[in-house]
């Protein structure tokens, strides 16, 4: 069995980041992003931000979609959608059933992976792949926002303000150390790879999972072992149900705090194994 190697330095990185008082202002119209930038990049630097992180930061631009999406969260697929199978069929574009299917047939075709991230981790294969299926199609798509300026633009908007600024500064470290640059794609609120992770959840959860030496949220292994490392970090019990109402359910929330979300991956999750 392949070991999965924690990148050293990263959660002392995100701890960091967690006990930081920001001082950005956050913003109500699109005309005050270029001011919401200034400030945070003084913030940035104070966190020691580099030149590749605050040039990424320079560059990023408000993002029309998150800035619609946050204005109108009615507009997100399947946010209000309390039937898990109506979710599933409204995200994946298929039926509820297709989507099982679709993710027993991954499951099957990578027996070892996950096997070996079950091991190490105690989630299961089903909950994985579910999150992987609803998250990119898995791996099919990772979205078309640039995360730099998805990030930014959710931490400026007043609602997000400030619970999102930390994974803005974290996207902007993750630029200065090479890991993604101010062009890289990823989702509308700054999610990043395989598994959409948030910046500040990969730095603080992301895991060498292939056993080639670094971690990668592009690479599918390393971002399935980062998922299942921080469920289990938050609580997740090996071996025991998941369903609503259950402890390992309540942890689904630090994965996504939508109950609609939550239900329709243990929904899935459920009849995966089923």
């Amino acid at each position: 069995m392949r070991m999965f190697r924690q990148i050293i330095g990263a959660t002392a990185a995100c701890v960091a980041l967690a006990g930081t008082a920001f001082a950005a202002e956050c913003i109500t119209n699109k005309g005050n992003f270029g001011a919401y930038k200034q400030t945070l990049a003084k913030q940035a630097a104070a966190n020691g931000i580099g030149q590749r992180g605050l040039q990424a930061l320079d560059n990023a631009q408000l993002s029309a979609i998150t800035w619609r999406f946050e204005s109108n969260p009615s507009s997100q697929s399947g946010v209000s959608q309390g039937d898990p199978a109506v979710f599933l069929a409204k995200r994946s574009g298929s039926s509820a059933d297709n989507f099982v299917k679709q993710t027993r047939a991954k499951i099957a075709r990578n027996p070892n992976t996950f096997a070996s991230i079950e091991r190490a981790y105690g989630v299961p294969a089903s909950l994985l792949a579910t999150i992987w299926g609803l998250e990119t199609s898995w791996g099919g798509y990772l979205g078309k926002t640039p995360i730099v300026s998805g990030a930014v633009t959710l931490s400026s908007y007043c609602r997000r303000h400030p619970k999102f600024e930390s994974h803005a500064i974290a996207a902007l470290r993750m630029a200065d150390r090479g890991i993604i640059t101010s062009n890289t794609n990823g989702g509308p609120s700054g999610e990043l790879g395989h598994m959409q992770f948030l910046a500040g959840n990969w730095l603080r959860y992301g895991v060498d999972g292939n056993g080639d030496g670094r971690a990668d949220p592009y690479t599918a292994a390393d971002a399935l072992a980062s998922a299942a490392n921080m469920l289990r970090k938050n609580g997740w019990k090996a071996g025991q149900p998941f369903g609503n109402g259950t402890s390992n359910f309540g942890v689904l929330s630090v994965w996504n705090d939508s109950g609609n979300y939550q239900r329709a991956i243990a929904f899935a999750a459920e009849r995966v194994d089923g």
